[in-house]
């Protein structure tokens, strides 16, 4: 992913992808070889409670106004890196998930 340049989306552009044909040269038989399913099945899967507020709309640490300054920043040529802080960041988050490891 880069930053300032999105890509959009275009199926007819994807589908005469070379790699997508690559793709499907690669392996004819395993699509045109698979006999149809007889019937499909229904499996239910149960998501905590935890699990499900991780997806819900507007949870979360995303701060938009917080990423689009830093996007500018970075397009503007402002943006610095604290290597050290992240260094002392990471090396704290090492020792606590050790910290936090069964014996």
């Amino acid at each position: 992913m880069k930053i300032g340049s999105p890509v959009p989306h275009d199926p007819a552009a994807a589908a005469a992808s070379p790699l997508r044909g690559a793709r499907a040269a690669a392996a004819p038989a395993a699509t045109q070889s698979a006999a149809p399913a007889a019937s499909a099945t229904v499996e239910q899967v149960q998501v905590s409670a935890a699990a499900a507020s991780l997806v819900a709309p507007g949870s979360g640490d995303f701060d938009a106004a917080k990423v689009a300054a830093i996007r500018t920043a970075i397009l503007e040529g402002r943006f610095e890196i604290d290597a050290d802080a992240i260094a002392d960041r990471l090396i704290a988050d090492a020792a606590d998930m050790l910290r936090q490891r069964p014996a």
